[in-house]
């Protein structure tokens, strides 16, 4: 079962269509048989690059779809054309995977959802954070319980990004455009739900982007298996010059027993209370060790592996649509309070 060869179209030949080429055509039985794009140029030059002479190209999803008969559409489009691309490949029995966010809107979201249960296929997002060593390696200590019920979850995320394009024009850019990979590493880290936020967005004086480019998010979650709360609090900017973070963000996980911080590289930390009776109680320092798999985590590579496998096995994706739609409220729910200027509940 392992080894079914499994043909494959991509749709959406721009920039980030790249980061997945290579690891697609390195995986075994992975056979790309059509590109999409709305300019053809694109595509061709896509074939050219990854050596695919016999790949079909098109600008038509359907009869590309119709020609080649593919398993699986990579949606590598914009935002904006997410809930076409991906309902059209579910509607032509296809599996899904497809670039974060997961729609351009909630009802958007809703209806892909409800596209993929009807075709009884996966449909899976993008999250490549999910899969990166460090970002297990908290998940596993965390799950662990070394630090107790979790009661706080703090997290920033500070760059000066200069892209250029269309990201300098876009509404909401940070929380729209990046905030989505945060929240769904909180969401992953800590096995938490989201219940409200309230959150302050603005675009600071100097800013090279049109709207958005900082933000402040203050989220109630709650765990569903131990039915705790916790608050997560969201710190970031896309125009923030000098001391950047990591693309991962900078942690600090506090919970009744011990607290843990993650600089989003290799640094990691952690105290646990040893001894109370003291002003301060007395603390051991857990090392917080690798994660343990066979297979090493690398991003974009893994979360296509990882979605290939789950075609192959029926194994439920990590980064499943039904799971994702709860990281997306998160990002449209901010957007909400922000523009209202008040506390949103997250449904």
């Amino acid at each position: 079962m392992s080894q079914q060869t499994l043909k494959v179209v991509l749709v959406g030949c721009g920039g980030i269509s790249a980061a997945w080429f290579r690891p697609a055509k390195e995986i075994p039985g992975l056979e790309i048989v059509g590109l999409v794009d709305l300019i053809e140029e694109n595509a061709r030059k896509r074939a050219a690059e990854f050596d695919l002479p016999e790949a079909l190209i098109g600008s038509d999803l359907t009869q590309v779809l119709q020609a080649a008969r593919p398993e699986i559409v990579f949606d590598c489009t914009v935002p904006s054309a997410h809930t076409n691309t991906t309902i059209t490949a579910l509607r032509h029995g296809c599996h899904v995977l497809g670039e974060k966010p997961l729609a351009d809107s909630m009802e958007n979201a809703r209806r892909m959802v409800e596209a993929a249960q009807d075709a009884g296929k996966f449909y899976a997002v993008m999250q490549n954070r999910r899969y990166l060593e460090q970002t297990r390696r908290l998940k596993q200590f965390i799950a662990s319980g070394a630090l107790g019920d979790l009661t706080t979850v703090n997290c920033d995320f500070y760059l000066g990004a200069h892209f250029g394009g269309f990201r300098d024009q876009m509404e909401h850019v940070l929380l729209m455009d990046m905030a989505i990979h945060t929240f769904d590493q909180a969401r992953f880290m800590t096995g938490a739900d989201p219940l409200s936020v309230y959150c302050k967005e603005w675009n600071p004086a100097g800013s090279w982007y049109r709207h958005g480019a900082s933000a402040v998010a203050i989220f109630e979650m709650i765990n569903p298996l131990s039915g705790e709360p916790l608050v997560y609090t969201y710190r970031g900017s896309w125009c923030s010059e000098g001391l950047h973070t990591s693309w991962e963000a900078q942690w600090r996980f506090v919970g009744q027993r011990g607290s843990a911080t993650w600089d989003g590289q290799q640094g990691f930390a952690a105290d646990v209370v040893a001894k109370t009776g003291g002003f301060h109680s007395e603390f051991d320092h857990p090392v917080i060790t690798p994660y343990t798999a066979d297979e090493k985590f690398r991003g974009h590579a893994s979360c296509i592996g990882d979605f290939v496998e789950c075609v192959r096995t029926g194994r439920l994706p990590d980064t499943i649509c039904t799971d994702n739609i709860k990281s997306l409220s998160m990002v449209y729910a901010a957007i909400d309070s922000a523009e209202r200027r008040q506390l949103v509940e997250i449904k």
